[in-house]
């Protein structure tokens, strides 16, 4: 499916993106800003999240920001990750203008108090303690990552390295961290929907155009040192069954082996017809459950295996079969049906995923934070392009024993 778009940067460097979609009655305005957890001070993690919060409780002219939305027949909401944090609203076309007021007020700046502060710390302090300390495996992202990143801010979740990070967040550290990376110099703003390009262009510039742009910020990001040797943490927990987790690093969302990385994990962990699910769940009986999956990261990333092992299975037996599995795919070309069949299943999940307006919209502007919004349009080819021998190569690579950090998740039940 081909997404038609206009780009524009305004005076104040906000970069601009239009698609016009007259066939719903609906818009969406989407900001995206280029900031995420890896962005933080290590001693000062989780305030990309906390922002996230933070946003909804009122900016400088606008005290209440949910109620003028919902008369507007909106609805809203935002997400966080390592490298980004997306805002959106879809509503009525006719009402565009709403949204743009709602949006542009925040990106001016927040009504920072320490009611609003006190009120979100407490949110994101109960959302840690509910999924990350008292879910069971909760702390194996935590483990991985710590396990195998020693520079690079990936070492943090999103959530935060520790809870203790938000519990004693103060207001001077949420303006400092607001004001450096909540500016037009550093969005992404995105209008989709039943509007004409004139029109939104000429909404941008009232609302987001006047705003300062800010100083642009510039990353020095420590880069992770090449892993050289194996490394393993073993892990007792009540939980109710053993688990292991496989982490391998990888390049970058951009990387030029992004596209034959993407299909090994297809091949390896994508599905009931995947290799690791055929041959250590149905044949051997070792796991009840393996996936293996990357999260598609701006720096250099890591690719996942996690199963739940059949109770009984020694740990090491299970570790060494999938050792097994990952040196096949390394050591000989795989058949080119083999190649195809999930070439064809990944071309449908482009072609076919959600494209709704609003889905839309965020992958706009995050594929112009790559670098170039008509990679949006043109990434197919570069999976369509992916040889045996590059899987093959990649492989090999990417398994490499020195490149595996293991956790081996014992239950003590």
């Amino acid at each position: 499916m081909h997404i038609d778009y206009k780009k524009f940067t305004l005076s104040n460097g906000l970069r601009f993106i239009v698609h016009e979609d007259h066939t719903t009655p609906m818009a969406v305005l989407n900001v995206l800003y280029d900031v995420g957890a890896r962005d933080e001070d290590p001693g000062k993690t989780g305030f990309a999240h906390l922002f996230e919060h933070l946003m909804f409780g009122g900016s400088v002219n606008i005290k209440d920001f949910e109620t003028p939305l919902l008369m507007a027949g909106g609805e809203n909401n935002a997400f966080t990750t390592n490298d980004l944090t997306n805002y959106y609203i879809q509503l009525p076309a006719e009402n565009i203008e709403t949204a743009c007021w709602l949006e542009s007020d925040r990106m001016l700046s927040l009504a920072f108090s320490e009611k609003s502060l006190d009120v979100q710390r407490k949110v994101v302090s109960e959302e840690f303690k509910e999924h990350y300390i008292n879910r069971p495996y909760g702390d194996v992202a935590f483990k991985l990552r710590e396990l195998a990143y020693k520079q690079h801010p990936y070492r943090w979740m999103t959530i935060g390295q520790e809870l203790s990070h938000i519990e004693n967040a103060k207001l001077t550290d949420v303006k400092a961290f607001f004001f450096k990376h909540y500016n037009p110099s550093n969005a992404i703003l995105v209008m989709a929907g039943n509007i004409n390009t004139e029109k939104a262009l000429a909404l941008a510039e009232k609302w987001f155009g006047v705003i300062p742009a800010g100083e642009k910020y510039i990353r020095h990001l420590p880069a992770e040192p090449k892993q050289e040797t194996a490394r393993r943490m073993e892990v007792k927990a009540d939980v109710p069954l053993d688990a292991l987790y496989k982490a391998y690093h990888v390049g970058s969302r951009t990387d030029k082996s992004y596209y034959a990385m993407d299909l090994i994990g297809e091949l390896l962990g994508g599905g009931g017809s995947s290799r690791l699910f055929q041959s250590l769940v149905k044949e051997k009986k070792l796991f009840s459950n393996i996936e293996c999956y990357h999260f598609g990261s701006s720096d250099p990333g890591l690719l996942l295996i996690e199963g739940k092992l059949i109770k009984g299975v020694p740990m090491t037996t299970a570790d060494q079969a999938i050792g097994e599995e990952l040196e096949k795919l390394g050591s000989a070309d795989i058949e080119e049906k083999e190649l195809t069949k999930v070439k064809n299943k990944t071309e449908s999940a482009i072609l076919f995923e959600d494209m709704s307006l609003m889905n839309r919209a965020s992958n706009l502007a995050m594929y112009e934070l790559m670098g170039d919004v008509s990679f949006m349009n043109t990434e197919l080819e570069k999976y369509l392009e992916v040889t045996t021998r590059e899987i093959r190569d990649l492989s090999g690579s990417i398994f490499e024993e020195k490149n595996s950090n293991s956790l081996f998740y014992y239950s003590n039940n």
